[in-house]
């Protein structure tokens, strides 16, 4: 395949030696036909020029997506690290090993099994009447989560860019954790989660958007619910490290290591997105990407193709001109979440979304809580439910392009939100507690496939200017819904069930009045978005 002039196939992530070919005038020389660029907007020069999903793409998506697995890390190692070892009696004498916990039994007549080491809760004893403080650090961390998500939302959308922001975050999370493994004190130890928590929050969402966003329309939904892949199987290998791991200190080192080789291993073989670039007028280096795509694809670029924002692409250009090698650099174009919630359009998808992702949430960690309460082995109890999760992402993502997101987002919620409602009138002994049971694995079965939609649906609904920071608020709202979920879980019996089918129930209503975003152009500014819509 020829290539382009002034061009080279080189991996992605490097520059190109070559200028952006753009027209200029000059006095007293006639152009001819033809000679005025072609304009068109990142969608449409992906769908005819560059392709779609090709090698490149491919490529960048696996190595962006891989830091869902670091999220998963460091967002569950507590289920381990937090976990109340098995005891045993030691002395004989105020002892009875028939007792459901240790609060009743003299101290020093018992012991816990892999001493005090093992985890949290033995280092500090966070049993009885300190139990809360394990909930505590739960929530503090989501907490973290839910700051550090709008934080690094703007960032990634501003001066920081993409991939920026996903290097930032990482940094930040490997020296958390490494730290936290250090923590003296169950006040330390509290502090560190609560900053690994906001490092961590900017993690999944900066990934996200940097992984689709160099997508090509038709292929962008199922290449976004595919990063829930990369989270799922996070959590299985966490499985295998805490069990490799049974120190609650080593376990931190051991999942703070991925971060440190994400930096030196991916990073460097990442590029920033095409997409940020043209909002922040980086028009040369928008250009750059887009030619290497094309050239890894094994497609061709023309040099008379340019590209330009939403609003743009149809402006038609007048005069004499000629083709002359130029740096363009435009004035950035910039929003934040006021400008989200400004504008009508956005304003009311934005509160929808907040909504949703909130409800959706306090389902998803209230019934993987109530899992985890089974009496089973934790780390295979955990590996399953990892497991389980990935049917729900495959089916989704086959039914996306084929019924589109707003269908899939009331349907996956109202499917969980039946189980949930059957969950909750069946008892707890008996063959009505085998049919709990699965009632409430069929119900994060259906919001699973919805937690995985809602980051594509979500993303699709904003234009890049501001999509990190609205993606920003709406997964602060889910973890203000992780916070929640516990709390609905210690209620205990049927009432958690309720609670869980209530929320689907309302998030599936709320999904009903979004627009369907299938097969719609990717808006880069609020005024592409705004015209498009109105159009």
């Amino acid at each position: 395949m020829a290539n382009s002039p002034g061009s080279n196939p080189i991996s992605h992530g490097s520059s190109l030696g070559a200028p952006l070919l753009v027209p200029s005038k000059e006095p007293g020389w006639d152009s001819g036909p033809g000679s005025e660029p072609q304009k068109v907007c990142i969608d449409d020069m992906l769908q005819n020029y560059c392709g779609e999903f090709g090698y490149w793409q491919l490529k960048h998506f696996v190595l962006t997506s891989l830091a869902w697995a670091l999220e998963a890390f460091h967002t569950m190692v507590m289920i381990f690290a937090d976990r109340e070892p098995g005891w045993r009696c030691v002395g004989g004498l105020g002892c009875d090993e028939k007792e459901s916990n240790v609060c009743g039994l003299e101290p020093g007549s018992w012991e816990w099994e892999g001493g005090p080491g093992s985890s949290t809760v033995a280092q500090w004893g966070l049993v009885c009447g300190q139990k809360y403080k394990v909930g505590l650090v739960q929530a503090l961390f989501f907490g973290g989560c839910m700051i550090g998500a709008g934080v690094f939302g703007h960032l990634s959308d501003s001066k920081l860019g993409r991939k920026g922001s996903l290097t930032a975050v990482c940094i930040l999370n490997a020296i958390f954790g490494c730290l936290t493994s250090l923590a003296p004190d169950y006040s330390t130890y509290l502090l560190l989660r609560f900053l690994t928590g906001f490092s961590t929050g900017g993690v999944g969402l900066c990934s996200f958007v940097l992984a689709t966003e160099p997508v090509g329309p038709t292929k962008r939904g199922v290449a976004g619910m595919s990063t829930f892949y990369f989270f799922s199987t996070g959590i299985a290998l966490l499985s295998g490290i805490a069990y490799i791991f049974p120190s609650w200190r080593a376990l931190y080192v051991a999942s703070s290591i991925p971060s440190i080789l994400f930096l030196v291993l991916v990073v460097p073989f990442i590029s920033e997105s095409p997409r940020w670039y043209l909002v922040r007028g980086k028009m040369n280096e928008a250009m750059k990407i887009m030619r290497t795509i094309a050239n890894a694809n094994g497609h061709h670029l023309p040099d008379g193709v340019i590209l330009a924002l939403d609003d743009e692409a149809n402006d038609a250009s007048n005069g004499n001109q000629i083709w002359k090698a130029v740096t363009v650099e435009k004035e950035a174009i910039s929003g934040s979440i006021v400008d989200v919630i400004r504008s009508p359009i956005t304003r009311i998808r934005l509160f929808l979304a907040v909504g949703i992702n909130f409800t959706c949430s306090v389902v998803y960690y209230g019934l993987s809580l109530n899992v985890v309460n089974l009496e089973t082995n934790l780390y295979l109890t955990v590996l399953l439910n990892a497991v389980a999760e990935m049917p729900a992402f495959t089916i989704t993502a086959v039914l996306l392009d084929k019924f589109g997101r707003k269908p899939l987002a009331i349907g996956t919620q109202w499917f969980s939100a039946i189980f949930c409602f059957m969950g909750s009138l069946m008892g707890n002994v008996g063959i009505s507690k085998a049919i709990r049971m699965c009632c409430g694995l069929l119900g994060i079965f259906g919001m699973a496939g919805t937690y995985n939609l809602l980051f594509i649906y979500t993303a699709e609904l904003f234009p890049t200017v501001v999509r990190n920071a609205a993606l920003g608020c709406a997964t602060q709202a889910a973890q203000m819904g992780a916070i929640l979920a516990p709390f609905v879980v210690v209620l205990g019996g049927g009432f958690p069930f309720l609670v869980f089918g209530a929320c689907g129930l309302i998030g599936g209503m709320l999904a009903y009045y979004l627009p369907e975003t299938l097969n719609k152009p990717l808006y880069d500014t609020m005024t592409g978005l705004e015209e498009g819509e109105l159009a």
